[in-house]
């Protein structure tokens, strides 16, 4: 498994929207938006669980510096 940080994305992105964009290029085994405490609401980022280095390179290069809803995403591969 490959941990990889998604950032950037419009704060009304779901789970479901996200995984359907990235799992084109790679398979996800989990996902999980970060959202304030409080308010519940997205930071607009992520971090994803991929099941192998391959797949989570191509994500980060297909989908970084990209644009999603009139931002930019960041993609980038933080643990193994």
């Amino acid at each position: 498994m490959v941990k990889i940080f998604l950032g950037g994305f419009p704060l009304d992105v779901d789970e479901m929207r996200l995984v359907e964009m990235v799992s084109m290029y790679g398979e996800v085994a989990t996902i999980k938006i970060v959202r304030d405490k409080k308010t519940k609401k997205c930071k607009g980022y992520a971090f994803l669980e991929i099941t192998s280095r391959q797949g989570a390179e191509r994500i980060m290069e297909e989908l970084d510096g990209t644009r999603m809803g009139g931002r930019v995403l960041s993609v980038n591969i933080v643990a193994e």
